[in-house]
């Protein structure tokens, strides 16, 4: 089964994995086996590839990457109810232990335990096949395409943030960084109710696609612009209900109050590797509610449903996609994060 494994920092290959052969061979009664369609490539795998590690997740061994995926089901397991072979689904990459009492609390995401595609030492799903449970196996309407089915993973940490903030219809926002969860964030805040968002970037060809979103997402580019100044013009001076911050930068995490209302809600979405600048003064005078999000939890039917429905639409998103066959150089270019793309996909034979 030839995979994309990344076998140390700064070095990927195709090649054959005979470890998730053997593993692949077992199908459990609650289990569907999956021919991978499409796979995006999240900034995760890219940092993985380019650091070795996020945080206390460190690359020790040979690892499959990716886990934003759609395919097709394949063969069932002898108690699955709700998939057929044949059906078209995407899949949540994270599987909790069932009796931990994350879980039981709902909180599966920040399950201890959780095992996540492409987070070490759990292999990815850059491959031909997998085998998943039926319960994190979401079938697809047949408007939505594996392309957009790829997209749910993303979407739902920016569905999982709206929902977060507490969003209400009338709402103003603003999002910080206008990369995959940048917009995906600006989409849900929007289907949530906000009125407008504020988008920000330092790359204009991202800001152009932010804008051609929707007439209610306002671009700012960082590097021209004072999105504070333009938020207090149109607020009268008040600031937002709700910050977002997607960008992942210490110093973008530093400014999260400033154009924040008070009684607002900041959500700090954006992986921060090293401890950030906390305005702990900025918080208390407007009595801002912090919120954090640690991927996801409940939310990928909901999105699947929004895709069908129309109420947001991703492809705008998709700027670029690659055969199997030509990974690495996907990952390479990936790397160097060029300022036109936001999501960079990868189609399997």
């Amino acid at each position: 089964m030839k995979s994309l494994v990344l076998e140390k920092q700064h070095e990927l290959s195709l090649r054959d994995f005979p470890a998730i052969d053997k593993a692949e061979e077992t199908l459990a009664p609650h289990d569907v086996r999956i021919k991978i369609h499409t796979v995006g490539i999240c900034g995760s795998d890219v940092h993985y590839y380019t650091h070795g590690r996020i945080g206390p997740f460190i690359v020790n061994a040979p690892m499959i990457l990716g886990h934003e995926a759609s395919g097709t089901v394949i063969e069932v397991g002898s108690a699955v109810t709700t998939l057929k072979v044949g059906d078209r689904v995407c899949m949540e990459p994270g599987i909790p232990d069932p009796n931990s009492k994350a879980t039981r609390l709902g909180l599966y995401n920040i399950d201890p335990a959780v095992r996540f595609w492409a987070t070490p030492p759990v292999h990815g799903i850059l491959r031909p096949t997998c085998v998943h449970p039926e319960a994190f196996t979401f079938k697809l309407p047949d408007n939505v395409s594996f392309a957009e089915a790829a997209m749910v993973e993303p979407l739902a940490v920016g569905v999982h943030a709206a929902t977060k903030a507490r969003v209400k219809p009338g709402d103003s926002a603003v999002v910080l960084g206008a990369g995959p969860i940048g917009l995906v964030t600006a989409l849900a805040a929007l289907a949530a109710g906000c009125a407008r968002v504020y988008v920000t970037d330092l790359a204009q060809q991202k800001l152009d696609i932010a804008g051609s979103l929707s007439p209610a997402i306002v671009p700012v580019n960082a590097r021209s612009e004072n999105l504070v100044d333009i938020v207090r013009r149109d607020t009268d001076g008040w600031g937002v209900d709700v910050v977002f911050e997607a960008t992942g930068s210490p110093r973008a995490a530093g400014t999260v109050f400033e154009p924040l209302a008070p009684g607002g809600c900041v959500v700090m979405i954006g992986g921060q590797p090293d401890p950030i600048q906390y305005d702990a003064g900025a918080a208390m005078v407007r009595e801002a509610r912090v919120e954090n999000i640690f991927r996801y939890a409940h939310v990928f039917p909901r999105c699947v449903s929004m895709l069908s429905s129309g109420a947001i639409d991703v492809k705008p998103l998709i700027t670029r996609s690659f055969d199997f066959k030509d990974s690495v150089q996907a990952f390479e270019i990936a790397a160097s994060t060029p300022p036109a793309d936001v999501k960079m996909q990868i189609v399997l034979p």
